[in-house]
């Protein structure tokens, strides 16, 4: 949690435009599958004509489509990307594997990528999936090999949705080509949704050094009384003592834990006066050899959503989400 591994320097962002080199990534905005045909089967066929290798992440139905355009054709893969879990804080990982594994040797890899925004559990993994697809401009900055199109349905006519998203993307895929994107927010223009209250009735601790059984045994009362099935109990229980360890380490010796529940999930909650400056924190696998900075990594492959909120100012707060079975 705060302080978890030292801050990694990141280069300059760049501007929309000058994409070249590094990461492009962009959005397009179709509506219907004759729309998303015509866009995703342009970038893949310039990809194919430039020698460069295809990873496809979009839902089946879409799969589908594509894959009947290009049966059989061994520059193009398509992922599932179900097994990276429901968490977008497990995305950039997935990413990572797949582009280095189709680019290896240095193989430029083109990435067609359509998060599943209607499948959103709630407002907070709509807010987490959003942030992802910011992420992906810091997480690749240094990746000139690699490039990212981001379909979106725009069938739900809904303005403000597509702004949203769209801020998060430095390019827009129009027409066939790429246009400078107005919007994009850059890397220290990104404002967090406001996190929301704790459901009535919560409950509070104050927790310091020495306290970490009690944290485990709080929250794995709290869990199992709100309906969190029973084999997922020790996962959060390992997720809980990693960030609790983590606050009392590096955000001054102590902290606040809060428990609640709604109808379809429970949370837990961690405050302290630490702060996180490395906003890739526990979205990159760790390194065999590294030492240090697994615990925030461990939360989000052991939750079910983790929200980050850390600023000098007002320090650190977590929360982790676990479905409650239903």
């Amino acid at each position: 949690m705060s302080g978890t591994p030292p801050a990694k320097t990141s280069p300059p962002p760049r501007t929309p435009d000058a994409p070249e080199p590094g990461f492009r990534h962009e959005l397009y905005p179709y509506r219907g599958n004759a729309e998303f045909l015509s866009g995703t089967q342009g970038f893949i066929r310039a990809a194919l004509e430039a020698g460069e290798a295809v990873v496809v992440a979009v839902p089946s139905d879409k799969a589908s489509l594509l894959r009947e355009e290009f049966p059989d054709e061994p520059a193009v893969t398509f992922v599932e990307t179900s097994t990276a879990g429901a968490s977008p804080g497990r995305l950039v990982a997935a990413w990572t594997e797949w582009m280095s594994e189709r680019g290896e040797g240095g193989r430029p890899v083109r990435g067609i990528g359509e998060t599943a925004w209607r499948q959103a559990r709630s407002a907070a993994h709509l807010s987490e999936l959003r942030y992802h697809e910011w992420l992906l401009n810091r997480a690749f900055a240094r990746s000139s090999a690699w490039s990212m199109l981001c379909p979106y349905d725009t069938a739900d006519d809904d303005r403000g949705a597509l702004r949203s998203v769209s801020r998060c993307h430095p390019l827009i895929h129009q027409d066939g080509r790429s246009v400078r994107n107005e919007g994009y927010l850059s890397a220290d223009e990104y404002v967090f949704d406001a996190l929301s209250d704790p459901c009535d009735p919560h409950q509070e601790l104050t927790y310091t050094s020495g306290d970490l059984s009690a944290i485990r045994s709080k929250v794995s009362q709290c869990a199992s009384d709100a309906g969190v099935a029973e084999d997922q109990l020790p996962k959060l229980a390992v997720a809980v003592t990693e960030i609790a360890t983590n606050s009392i380490r590096h955000g001054g010796g102590q902290g606040t834990l809060r428990t609640w529940s709604d109808p379809t999930t429970f949370l837990c909650e961690f405050r302290d006066g630490g702060y996180i400056s490395d906003v890739m924190a526990g979205r990159t696998r760790p390194t065999a050899g590294q030492l240090g900075g697994r615990g925030l990594w461990l939360a989000h492959q052991l939750c079910d959503l983790v929200e980050i909120r850390s600023s000098p100012e007002q320090g650190t707060t977590i929360r982790l989400h676990t479905d409650i079975s239903q």
